[in-house]
């Protein structure tokens, strides 16, 4: 189980792994961060940077180590990561990496809704959906050999996890339009008339009243 931390949004542990790299202030961490595309590996909210930096000098992760002013501009506070935020940052890494944890996404829960649609209409969403999926899988590939050529694979791992899943993905639904386009999709006829009729199969309606055992 997730342990609850001082600080909880990915975006401190963000913080916290790119001051290893040296001091600095707000500002260059989220223009380093930008520049790393962290925003493709954790759902980042930038506008919260100042409070979870806040956040992380009040638990003692960072300290800050100076404060300049450029011209006209705001005073500028540098900080560094503490031992203590160092330490951190391996155990948050550590649980990320044992611990898995339910993330639904917005296509489970369409697919959860999807008998609201008639078969047809969900056979063409699925098709245009499977299209955009292999045009972004055949980018992913492309840049990925691209990066391999600049970069060590230890700052790919993430990316490589992310075309595989948009490749599990891609093959999940090709799989699953080829049941309802070959109409081998168990009680497909029964859910088409009810799009016809408005009358839904007994045994369909009871299931839909009786739920799924979760656990």
């Amino acid at each position: 189980m997730a342990k609850r931390r001082p600080v909880g949004n990915l975006l401190g542990l963000a913080v916290l792994t790119v001051l290893v790299q040296r001091p600095m202030h707000p500002y260059e961490m989220a223009s380093v961060l930008r520049a790393r595309g962290k925003e493709q590996d954790m759902r980042i909210k930038w506008g919260s940077l100042y409070t979870v930096v806040r956040n992380l000098e009040k638990h003692g992760l960072i300290a800050a180590v100076e404060s300049n002013r450029q011209g006209a501009r705001p005073e500028r506070t540098v900080y560094r990561v503490t031992d203590a935020g160092l330490a951190e940052a391996a155990d948050w890494t550590r649980e990320l990496l044992s611990v898995p944890v339910s993330e639904p996404s917005s296509f489970e829960a369409g697919l959860s809704v999807l008998g609201g649609l008639g078969p047809d209409e969900v056979v063409t969403l699925l098709r245009h959906r499977l299209a955009a999926l292999e045009r972004r899988v055949e980018a992913d590939r492309d840049a990925l050999e691209r990066e391999r050529r600049e970069l060590p694979r230890l700052f790919l791992v993430e990316d490589e996890y992310a075309l595989a899943m948009r490749e599990a993905e891609a093959a999940w639904v090709r799989g699953l339009l080829a049941e309802l386009a070959g109409g081998t999709f168990p009680d497909l006829d029964g859910w088409r008339a009810y799009h016809e009729t408005g009358r839904m199969p007994g045994h369909v309606a009871e299931a839909a009243e009786r739920g799924r055992a979760t656990g």
